[in-house]
């Protein structure tokens, strides 16, 4: 898993990251780790300044900017959106690599609605927009994945430089997959289990991102 990078956007996550990253360096991985975040974050810098990773100072404010920008200064041919919370489980990487390899995709997506898949995370209200935006994916887009908006994905770097991603906020999350598929690059989805966020508060408004997910939703559909 050398040819693999983690971008990790880790925005006042002083209390979780240490936590993932001392669990990713039990499963002995070899890949690369570059935690995205505002140089400004002084909090969340020092509490991993003792760890091997690559501490990356992102430009532009935003959860879709630290990925954009990591994504694209990433040397590997493989990254992987990694959460900074807890939430994802890095047992799952291999697999998630194992299946992208064999069936030659671009990018794969986890999802919490698959059989044997689940969430810990989940509120009444982030499931049903979960499954709104999904549905509309779907429906409008074609999309053949079930979990519009999890971000636990895995993806060829140069195929994501091809895309020209260009949200800075959480309409990142769709942008990504219909952009990935309108343009012809192979994706599909496999079951994942959400966890518990360690510490710390969810940095999605269910209400504000949601309205600025279905205006970039709308917004992709007519361009």
């Amino acid at each position: 898993m050398s040819n693999l990078t983690l971008i990790i956007p880790a925005k006042n996550e002083k209390e979780s990251l240490p936590t993932v990253l001392d669990e990713i360096k039990k499963l002995n991985l070899t890949c690369g780790i570059k935690v995205c975040l505002s140089s400004d974050d002084v909090e969340t810098i020092n509490s991993i300044k003792s760890y091997p990773i690559e501490i990356f100072h992102q430009n532009k404010k935003g959860y879709g900017s630290a990925l954009i920008e990591g994504i694209e200064s990433c040397k590997t041919d493989l990254f992987c959106i990694f959460n900074a919370d807890g939430s994802f489980n890095p047992n799952e990487l291999v697999k998630m690599i194992e299946t992208l390899n064999n069936e030659n995709l671009d990018f794969l997506f986890c999802s919490r609605y698959l059989k044997n898949a689940g969430s810990e995370d989940d509120t009444l209200i982030t499931l049903i927009g979960n499954k709104f935006f999904s549905l509309i994916g779907k429906i409008f887009f074609k999309l053949p994945i079930s979990d519009i908006l999890y971000t636990f994905t895995l993806g060829k770097t140069n195929s994501f430089k091809k895309l020209d991603i260009i949200e800075k906020d959480f309409q990142f999350c769709v942008e990504l997959p219909i952009k990935a598929f309108k343009n012809n690059f192979k994706i599909k989805d496999i079951p994942s289990y959400e966890r518990p966020r360690i510490a710390g508060v969810k940095k999605v408004n269910a209400f504000k991102d949601g309205w600025s997910i279905l205006k970039c939703m709308i917004k992709l559909f007519f361009k």
